[in-house]
C-alpha cells in the first residue's frame, strides 16, 4: 500500500540546521511532484517547497528561498528537505506530500498522499 515516511526533525536553536528526509514505498515515487508543508495549531497547512521528479524543477516558499532546499533520490525512493539559518517562526509540524497530477505543486489540496508529519522546534 501507499506510505510516506518522514524523519528528521527535532529541536534546533536559531540559525542551526536540519535535514529532513521522506522514504515513499507503492507507486507514489511515480508522483510528478513530491512537496513539503508545514502546520502550526490553528493555522492552515502551509507550501514550503516541491521538486519535481522527471526534472530538476524546484518550487519554494518566499519564507524559505535561500535557506532551504529540497532535493530527490529516485534510487532510493526518498526526497529530502534540507533546512538551514533555522529561525523560530519555522517551528511546524512538517508533512511530505505526493501529487500525482502536478498541476498545482503550491496547492496542498492537489496533493493525493501525505506522511504523518514531524516536529521541527527551533529555540530563539
Amino acid at each position: 500500500q501507499v506510505q510516506l515516511v518522514e524523519s528528521g526533525g527535532g529541536l534546533v536553536q536559531a540559525g542551526g540546521s536540519l535535514r529532513l528526509s521522506c522514504t515513499a514505498s507503492g507507486l507514489i515515487f511515480g508522483s510528478d511532484i513530491m512537496g513539503w508543508f508545514r502546520q502550526t495549531p490553528g493555522k492552515e497547512r502551509e507550501f514550503v517547497a516541491a521538486i519535481r521528479r522527471m526534472t530538476p524543477k524546484t518550487y519554494y516558499a518566499d519564507s524559505v528561498t535561500g535557506r532551504f532546499t529540497v532535493s530527490r533520490d529516485n534510487a532510493k525512493n526518498t526526497v529530502y528537505l534540507q533546512m538551514d539559518s533555522l529561525k523560530p517562526e519555522d517551528t511546524a509540524v512538517y508533512y511530505c506530500a505526493a501529487d500525482q497530477s502536478g498541476y498545482r505543486p503550491l496547492d496542498p489540496d492537489d496533493y493525493d498522499y501525505w506522511g504523518q508529519g514531524t516536529q521541527v522546534t527551533v529555540s530563539s
